[in-house]
């Protein structure tokens, strides 16, 4: 099964992973995460057929990544621009 997940944050060797849209809650060893992998970066999870708490592939979905970085961005802007009026 895959589904997206968020990279919530990273505190020593734990990753704490948000799991589709109920947020589910995964901690992982952040030796797992893929390379240059960092709090915020939004991931595409496959679990094992047999064990939904098996993680075997993970990967960084820039596309995901960019696309809430720039609405972030483009909300952070707004909130500027109110804030001078």
């Amino acid at each position: 099964m895959q589904q997206k997940a968020v990279i919530d944050r990273i505190i020593e060797d734990k990753a704490v992973l948000l799991v589709g849209d109920e947020q589910i809650q995964h901690i992982i060893s952040s030796d797992t995460l893929p390379n240059n992998a960092k709090e915020g970066d939004w991931l595409t999870i496959e679990f094992d057929d047999t064990d939904d708490n098996i993680i075997t592939k993970l990967t960084i979905d820039e596309e995901s990544t960019e696309a809430i970085k720039e609405r972030i961005a483009h909300k952070m802007n707004l909130l500027r621009q109110r804030g001078r009026k």
